[in-house]
């Protein structure tokens, strides 16, 4: 029987952290064995459900690259894919348990679901067998008064209806799924197999909530400079270790190397620094074309612009070592798109330290307009030329061109820099710092 999984969010809010690993795992198990992966919008609380959350998580997870087979926008034989589309088939359920003698009401009009007090053994791929007893529990609400199903119902009947061989989902569910078994039996099928995976807690240990850092994908991630790749594979990490002699792994080699039974059966500890770890990684290995296309929007939306795209995509991979998110590029790359940069506090301290300086610059300057040609290797050779008519080293020259350039202490090689402006505009930088800093 080939595989068939889902994952099954509720629109209430943003796609959690904890949301987006099942997501993945589920996808991960699908692609690895030909499967299928179905997404299915248990929208069935009116009151907390919204429309903009179910597109926020789809939103979600397209960036995420996780695609589905089945489910919204994508279509099946098994829909609707949205629970609030799918009573009359409920209501049909519903019929067989009250056929069979299994429900009954409640002077209010809920109807309950007979429990049949048998001891219940869960085969769990991830917690191993799981037994309960529910010899005191009372039976379970299926139906409210207005004629809305439960979420436990409701989920089974859609796993049947949606043929789920395979059901990977949050450790929390674990102490329900005796009642999802149980009615599954009632129903005369065949309860799929399940893998409850650890929660996600806090670096103190508490459980992750919606309002925790680093738990909304698209606030903490997206908006945040991650890139999906990185991501992806961070979630990866947390419960689960691959057999690989690396953290870092393609979307490939952690499909291949997917198993459900290698889950962790304890909880995951979420580490932002790890996850911007993970982040730097992906963004070192970007092309300077694919960086600027990551980076453009963080880039504009700080008021950057350019019409050079390959000036811009050399100026952001020339930095690309010492940033870990998208975000901090517009701090490190500014001035290779901007003539008003500020001079920070520090350069200007500097620039003002040694009264022989302005003469350093206007020397370095001299002989950069006698380049011929304008490469990093000709403005190297400049400076060095420089150096030598004035004694002095090259290392003396570097610093104060850098702060002429940049109005920053940090960032490329000085020849990156000129280089990447143009001749025009580094001569002009180098004037404006001696006539604003220097008033020479």
């Amino acid at each position: 029987m080939s595989i068939r999984v889902r994952f099954a969010p509720s629109p209430t809010g943003d796609l959690h952290v904890g949301g987006a690993r099942t997501a993945l795992f589920n996808w991960l198990m699908a692609r690895k064995e030909g499967g299928t992966f179905i997404l299915r919008v248990e929208d069935t609380d009116g009151a907390r459900n919204t429309a903009e959350a179910a597109a926020g998580i789809i939103k979600g997870l397209r960036w995420l690259g996780l695609d589905w087979d089945e489910g919204p926008e994508a279509g099946g034989d098994c829909g609707p894919y949205f629970q609030s589309q799918r009573k009359h088939i409920y209501d049909a359920y519903f019929k067989k348990l009250e056929d069979a003698g299994r429900v009954y009401a409640e002077p209010d009009g809920a109807q309950r679901f007979k429990f049949s007090r048998t001891a219940i053994t869960v085969h769990d791929l991830v917690c191993g067998d799981v037994t309960f007893a529910p010899t005191e529990e009372p039976d379970m609400t299926i139906r409210r008064p207005d004629g809305s199903y439960i979420f436990h119902f409701v989920n089974v009947v859609d796993d049947i209806e949606m043929r789920m061989t395979h059901v990977l989902r949050g450790e929390d569910h674990l102490s329900n799924t005796w009642k999802h078994i149980d009615l599954f039996n009632a129903f005369g099928a065949t309860p799929p197999t399940y893998a409850h995976i650890p929660l996600i807690l806090n670096p103190d240990g508490t459980k992750m909530s919606k309002r925790d850092a680093g738990s909304a994908i698209e606030h903490s991630y997206m908006n945040a400079g991650f890139l999906p790749d990185a991501v992806f594979n961070y979630l990866c990490m947390l419960g689960w270790t691959p057999k690989a002699e690396s953290e870092k792994l393609s979307r490939e080699q952690l499909t291949a190397l997917f198993d459900a039974s290698s889950i962790h059966s304890s909880n995951a500890k979420f580490d932002l620094k790890k996850a911007q770890w993970f982040n730097a990684q992906y963004l070192r290995e970007l092309s300077p074309d694919a960086l600027l296309a990551s980076a453009r929007r963080f880039l504009t939306d700080a008021g950057l612009s350019w019409s050079d795209d390959a000036m811009a995509a050399a100026a952001v991979h020339s930095v690309r070592e010492k940033v870990s998110l998208l975000t901090e590029f517009p701090e490190w790359v500014h001035y290779f798109f901007r003539e008003d940069y500020p001079f920070e506090a520090d350069v200007v301290t500097k620039l003002k330290a040694k009264p022989e300086n302005p003469g350093l610059l206007k020397a370095a300057s001299e002989h950069l307009a006698q380049a011929a040609e304008w490469t990093e290797q000709s403005v190297h050779d400049a400076v060095e030329a420089a150096a030598k008519a004035l004694n002095v080293k090259p290392g003396a020259m570097m610093p104060l061109l850098r702060f002429a350039l940049s109005g920053q202490s940090r960032g490329p090689g000085v020849t990156t820099i000129a280089h990447l402006i143009g001749k025009e505009k580094a001569l002009a930088r180098i004037q404006r710092a001696l006539s604003e800093v220097l008033g020479a």
